[in-house]
């Protein structure tokens, strides 16, 4: 008849508590891990969510300066800042008159 070994009561008991703790241990490192993962995907959406809210200041920026430079392009504003702060004159308008010679053109056909 073969024998059979029968494990020790302290060998079963070692090994219990090695699962145990191991067991312990790995959830413990889980949960941290998990917290650790949640605490970065919170931080990265708050990141995203202030870089959406620059993005949107920065646009309305951006319009109010575009309205801005239209308003001040305009020709009227630009002929009253010249006349009113830089003492400026309007030009006197020159006219130009062509005169055609009837006899080139009768030539030419």
């Amino acid at each position: 008849m073969k024998k059979r070994k029968r494990r020790s009561k302290k060998n079963r008991e070692f090994f219990q508590t090695l699962l145990f703790f191991s067991t312990t241990i790995l959830s413990i490192t889980g949960l941290i891990v998990y917290l650790w993962v949640y605490t970065e995907v919170d931080e990265t959406m708050l990141a995203i969510e202030v870089q959406n809210q620059v993005s949107i200041e920065l646009d309305n920026s951006v319009n109010e300066l575009k309205m801005d430079i239209t308003q001040l392009s305009r020709g009227d504003r630009i002929s009253q800042v010249a006349r009113t702060e830089l003492n400026m004159i309007p030009a006197q308008p020159e006219t130009l008159m062509i005169y055609i010679d009837k006899n080139i053109i009768t030539d030419a056909n």
